[in-house]
């Protein structure tokens, strides 16, 4: 398993925004998910808050029949006619389903995201995560049309902001921690275009075997942060060679010839 700690590309501004956005994921987790109010509660909070497929698609709330076979059959729970299905898409990207779940995605966007809001800037990087996130959900969703499973997490989003990443500085060094205790660095194309993979062959294994992560979010939000990185004219950053330290340039000046 490799985990990315961080990377060696020096940004010219501080992503706020970036950091912004993890502060809301963790004060969501921690001060607004009903992690004290039992296994009930915590299921009808998801189905009010996260996004359903089913409901994406039919642009309606889920009925007291679909709720049925949703909720565990030890909750009841009565369909809300008052939830707003846009409105859940959006709040499903600052909801987490554990401490593995959020730290894992905050760690990629620690890494991973200022570099991109450097690029971008701070009010265009804010709309390029939320609009790869939404593009996530609303793929998944098209896919799963059928589907009552409940889908929170900032997964997509943070996908795409790996995949503008690739697109735009695909030869940085990032630091990985491969497990259990080797730290090497490798170039983010590789470690970014292997993360992609993985998802890409994770999701055929996941809807065989009925595994409870949506891989193919993740699939469509890397995708649509690269091709969201290409339409914002978004090329790959040159290589930095740097000099040696103590090595100073030679100025090329018009020598005398003897």
């Amino acid at each position: 398993m490799a985990i990315p700690i961080g990377d060696i590309n020096p940004t010219r501004r501080r992503g706020y925004i970036n950091l912004l956005l993890i502060a809301v994921n963790v004060l969501v987790f921690v001060f607004w998910q009903p992690w004290d109010g039992g296994f009930c509660e915590q299921n009808a909070f998801y189905v009010e808050w996260g996004a359903i497929p089913n409901e994406i698609i039919d642009g309606e709330p889920l009925t007291q029949n679909e709720l049925d076979t949703t909720v565990d059959p030890r909750c009841g729970l009565d369909a809300m006619p008052d939830k707003s299905v846009m409105q859940s898409i959006l709040v499903a990207m600052f909801l987490h389903g554990g401490w593995g779940h959020l730290l894992g995605n905050m760690l990629f966007l620690l890494v991973f995201g200022d570099n991109v809001e450097d690029r971008l800037g701070h009010l265009r990087y804010l709309v390029f995560y939320l609009a790869t996130g939404i593009v996530a959900t609303f793929v998944f969703a098209a896919v799963n049309a059928e589907s009552t499973t409940t889908l929170v997490g900032a997964s997509g989003a943070i996908a795409g902001v790996l995949g503008a990443y690739l697109v735009m500085y695909p030869t940085a060094t990032v630091r990985v921690f491969i497990l259990p205790f080797f730290l090497i660095p490798l170039p983010a194309v590789l470690v970014l275009g292997g993360w992609f993979v993985m998802q890409f062959y994770a999701d055929s294994l996941a809807a065989q075997a009925g595994a409870g992560v949506a891989y193919l979010a993740h699939v469509a939000g890397f995708i649509a942060g690269m091709v969201g990185a290409l339409l914002l004219g978004q090329r790959p950053q040159r290589p930095q060679h740097r000099r040696p330290y103590g090595v100073r340039r030679v100025q090329r000046r018009d020598w005398p010839e003897y």
